[in-house]
Parts: structure tokens; C-alpha cells; sequence
């Protein structure tokens, strides 16, 4: 079976919620896959993503959380309210200082978990394109084979800007204390607990 990365990631992220609480804000949420594993958890989730399409079908599809259409760099968020704020290839959609918006929306021991896209300008990542083109081609014809393909919603995709030298520094100026970890694919994933 080829391998499916956003399984994965969603697998790394279940592993790092905070062993406590039971709210969480998922950020630029999409159709809502992750929210779902979310809410299965037993979490009450508010997703939010700023694309009306996006969010229409998230709510066709329904699973528990609560779907809204709003742009997380600039909405009211209760402050010190969620537990844990999720952030899945969205941050790079919008000004990195809003992790400070998301940082003042958790609650005492709250955690958030970004797992982010950066701009690739080493050898590294320039060497991972065509092992990326490959893996993809798998997945999608694996999806195709089961079925299992979620139906293509157009959403608004902008290319990061920041390398990962420069979200490590953001983050350790923004979120003293935070962890921003490298992996594959232009990812990385940032942890950050309030204390």
C-alpha cells in the first residue's frame, strides 16, 4: 500500500495532543479530516478554514466538529479557551506572528501543534522532489484503487515564503520555548505548550 502523508502527519499530531482537556481549534481545518480524528477523540472542536467552498463541504460530510468560515489571522478568539490549537499546512497562508493569536487562545497547559510547510532552498530539499512527485503519484493511485478519494474542492494554495532557519527564529522569538522539528517534504512540525 503506498505510503499516505497526510495519514502519517495525522498520526504524529494524535500523538502529541496534551494528555488533559477537551477543547481544540483546528486551523485552516479544509474539509475537515483532521477535525474529525479530532472529535473522535473526544475533543469539541471548532474548525475553521477562510474558504466558503472548503468549509460547504466539510459540512456535507459533518462528523462532529463545528464548521466555520473565518480567517484565524484576523477572527476573535476566546482567549486562554482551547487545550489544543492544530495548524496543518495552513500557517504558511498567513502572517507567522499569528502563532501569538493562537499562543493567547490556549488555555493554561494548552498545546500548539503546527505542522507546517517552509521553503526549501537546500540540497535536502531539493534532492526530496522527486521521491515527493513519486510518493504522491502512489497515494493518489491507491485512493483511486480503493475509492477512497475525497471529492476535489478547490482552496486557496499559496507556496511558503519562510525557510526553515527563519520559522525556527520566529518561532524561538514569538513562542519561548517552542520545538520546531525538520521532516520530509518541506514539513516540519512545531510544538508548543503554554506554562
Amino acid at each position: 500500500m503506498p505510503f499516505d502523508h497526510n495519514d502519517h502527519y495525522h498520526r504524529l499530531l494524535l500523538r502529541k495532543l496534551p494528555g488533559h482537556g477537551r477543547t481544540a481549534l483546528d486551523v485552516g481545518c479544509g474539509t475537515g479530516r483532521f477535525a474529525r480524528r479530532l472529535a473522535a477523540r473526544g475533543y469539541s472542536v471548532d474548525a475553521v478554514d477562510p474558504s466558503a467552498k472548503v468549509i460547504a463541504e466539510a459540512e456535507r460530510i459533518g462528523g462532529g466538529p463545528r464548521f466555520r468560515r473565518t480567517d484565524a489571522a484576523s477572527a476573535a478568539l476566546p482567549k486562554a479557551h482551547y487545550d489544543v490549537i492544530t495548524c496543518l499546512a495552513s500557517l504558511h497562508h498567513m502572517p507567522f506572528r499569528t502563532v501569538t493569536r493562537f499562543r493567547d487562545a490556549l488555555a493554561p497547559g494548552g498545546t500548539l501543534l503546527v505542522l507546517g510547510c517552509y521553503a526549501g532552498h537546500t540540497w535536502w530539499d531539493l534532492a526530496a522532489v522527486p521521491a515527493n512527485a513519486v510518493a504522491r503519484a502512489g497515494v493518489s493511485a491507491g485512493e483511486r484503487l480503493r475509492g477512497s478519494g475525497s471529492a476535489v474542492v478547490p482552496a486557496p494554495v499559496r507556496a511558503p515564503r519562510m525557510s526553515l532557519t527563519a520559522v525556527r527564529g520566529e518561532a524561538g522569538r514569538l513562542l519561548p520555548g517552542a520545538r520546531v522539528r525538520q521532516l520530509l517534504y518541506w514539513r516540519y512540525l512545531l510544538t508548543y505548550t503554554v506554562t
